[in-house]
Parts: structure tokens; sequence; C-alpha cells
């Protein structure tokens, strides 16, 4: 038997928690913004902290790195399990169809929040002439925080069209022998360290590359940044040949309290080399940008995969709580946004410190996701679209809903 047969029989619930918690903190994250001491977000807080920044910067360095590396690894399970045909049919149906089914709703809501916003500082005065909309195209169209879905489907299509050719040629599984044999030597405490050179040099040859948010989020254009193709690529790929060795979890997970202790040293050194919330970016390819740009593909790679690794080691065992909140992480993400905003705005001029009103948006945010998960989505076929499966009200051994990844 091949390492690429050998499967796990039970579902990986620490993988599960990884994927839940990056999506799951995108809502801290974007709560964070408002409260930096430099205004770079549409909605700016009177209770400003450096503490912020430090906070979304921690989350940004490893969420979606991390996320892509599931992603692609759950790819593979699903590909080897319903053949490309089925994999085809439900990635269109639970990646694709909720990104044209909900842009435009989550649109709306971001619109309306930057019009109250706009009211709330007095940048639009009621009866004066409404400023010129913006104009867009395929360079600038915006995804908005829907831009991952779009990025999988890409993923999704070119896994599609690459495989094929493989297959074909490799009908004795020889050249799929030789490749779990380079995945095997990718793995290990020096995976940040390699993995880092090409994402590295993506970020040191990018004249519009923000140090501060490391991969670029590619939420503008249907043509992605090329340093986010190649960060997220990447982890998608290497996530992909990971599933074919499974035996490899382990030593991801054993390898952890090392990769953490890099993620740290590797993080707050990218911290203060990128100087802090800045949003210049480094135009010229220095000497100093590629110190730079080493440092912060490192932290990237060493904190994603701490993250796996840790999540591995210590929420491998089933829990009914991380379960549900793995199923109901995809609404909440869906919805999140301009929520967010709207409670921003809401809180901006309250009296009180910076944490107390992070939190309080974050934690009213999570409740109404929650609330209306469980009402309108987990019972309905809206969880079968969502999540593979619909929860009845009242689980019997009879009708319970089979676990789908």
């Amino acid at each position: 038997m091949t390492h690429s047969e050998t499967r796990a029989p039970d579902r990986l619930h620490g993988l599960d928690a990884l994927r839940a918690g990056a999506l799951l903190l995108g809502v801290v994250l974007h709560a964070s913004l408002a409260f930096f001491p430099e205004r770079i977000w549409i909605v700016a807080d009177d209770s400003t902290s450096i503490g912020a920044a430090w906070l979304f910067f921690a989350i940004h360095l490893f969420r979606m790195t991390a996320f892509f590396l599931i992603a692609g690894l759950f790819a593979h399970m699903m590909l080897a399990r319903r053949g490309w045909l089925g994999f085809a049919k439900d990635r269109a149906m639970r990646i694709t169809g909720p990104l044209t089914a909900f842009w435009f709703p989550v649109m709306v809501g971001i619109v309306g929040a930057l019009i109250w916003t706009s009211y709330m500082n007095g940048l639009v005065v009621p009866g004066a002439p409404s400023p010129p909309p913006p104009t867009y195209d395929w360079t600038n169209f915006p995804l908005t925080h829907l831009w991952f879905l779009y990025v999988l489907t890409l993923f999704y299509a070119a896994v599609l069209i690459l495989r094929a050719p493989f297959a074909m040629l490799d009908k004795d599984g020889g050249s799929g022998r030789i490749v779990d044999r380079v995945t095997g030597a990718l793995i290990g405490p020096w995976t940040p360290a390699v993995l880092a050179v090409p994402l590295g040099l993506a970020f040191w040859l990018d004249p519009k590359w923000i140090a501060f948010f490391a991969v670029p989020t590619p939420d503008a254009g249907v043509v992605p940044h090329t340093a986010a193709l190649v960060g997220f690529g990447l982890a998608f790929g290497v996530g992909f040949l990971i599933d074919r060795r499974r035996d490899l979890l382990d030593r991801i997970a054993a390898w952890s309290p090392l990769v953490l202790a890099m993620a740290v040293v590797t993080g707050v050194a990218a911290y203060y080399l990128a100087g802090g919330p800045k949003i210049e970016p480094m135009t010229e390819p220095t000497a100093d940008k590629a110190v730079a740009a080493w440092t912060v593909a490192l932290a990237v790679w060493s904190s994603a995969f701490a993250a796996m690794g840790l999540c591995l080691r210590f929420l491998s065992g089933y829990s009914a709580i991380r379960r549900y909140l793995a199923d109901a992480s995809y609404w909440v993400y869906i919805l999140h946004l301009p929520l967010v905003m709207l409670a921003q705005v809401w809180v901006q001029d309250w009296a009180g410190p910076w944490w107390l009103k992070l939190g309080g948006v974050s934690l009213g945010v999570f409740a109404v996701c929650l609330i209306t998960y469980e009402l309108l989505i987990r019972h309905t076929f809206m969880g079968q679209w969502l999540n593979g499966r619909r929860v009845p009200w009242r689980k019997t051994p009879e009708t319970a809903a089979v676990p789908a990844e």
C-alpha cells in the first residue's frame, strides 16, 4: 500500500477546529481595524491603541494561509472520495454558489454602513448632492471579504485541469510515489524556511507590497495579486499533497512547539521591520526590503504550521461545541462584515476603553450570526447547501445526518 492510499478512518477534528477558527477570527480581525492609532479603515473609533494593531497583525499573519492549507487538504480528500465530477458539483454548489448568491446583499450592507458612517462624521450633509458613485471594472471589482470563495473557485478549477493529465500519464503510480517522497522531505521544522523563499521573493519583487499586511488580500479585481497567488496557492498545494501523506500530520503536530517559538520570534521581528501599522508600500527592491520580505514570509509560514500542529495536537478529540462552531463558521464569515461595520459606527463615539468596545462589537456580531445560523440555516435547506447536511430539529438515530467534509 502506498502512502497516498493510507486514510485515517476518523474525522480530522483538529483541522476542522483550525478551519473554523480561521473563519471566526475574521470577526475579531475586522473589528480591530477601527481602533488603530492611525486611520486605515472606513470607521475610526474615538478610543485607539497600538494593541489593536498588534492583535490584527498576529491574526492576519497566519489566518488565511492556514485556511488555504486546510482547504487544499480537504480538497484532495473530497476528490479521492467523490471523483472529479462529484467534486466539481459539490464545490460549485457550496463555494461558487454562495459567492454569487451573497455578494450583492453583503455589498448592500457594506454600502449602508459606509453611508451611515459618512453621515455620522459629517462627510455627507443631508440635502447636499451625492458624490459620484465609484466605477468598477475587472481590475478593481470589489469582491469584499468573500474574495476567498472566488480564489478557492480558481484553485479548484486549477486542480481539476492540472490533475487530469497527471492521472493519465501516471497510471502505474510511479510519479505519485516520487511526489509523496518529496512531500515527506519537505515537512519538518525546516518547512517554513523553505516555503518562505518563494513567498519572500514575491514580496520583494512587488512594488506595492505593504509589509504590515503580509500576504496581500486579493479582495479587488478578478485577477488575484501575484503575491497572494504565490502565498495562498502554495498553501493550498502543500495541503493537497499532505493529504496524500496523512502520516505527516503526526510530524507537524510533534514539531509544533518549536515552530510556535519560531513564529513568535519572527512575528515580532516582522512587525518591527514593517514599521508597525503603516500603509506605505515598500516600492524599491532594496536589501532592507529583502530582509523584511523574508522575515514576514517566515513568520507567515511558521505561524500557519504552528496553528495547524497545535490544533492537531490538542483539539483532535471530538467536541460537540467545536463541531457546532465548525458548522456555523461558514455562515458567520459570510454575514459578519456588514454587521461589524454597523456596530463599529454605533459605538465609535461611546466612552470606554478600546478593548471593551472591541469585545462588545465582536461578541454582539457573533451572537447575531449564531442566532441566525440556528434559526435560519442549520435546520433548513440552507444548511444542506452551505454545510453539506441539514440537521433535523430533533435528531434521532434514524434521521441523524451523516457528517460531510
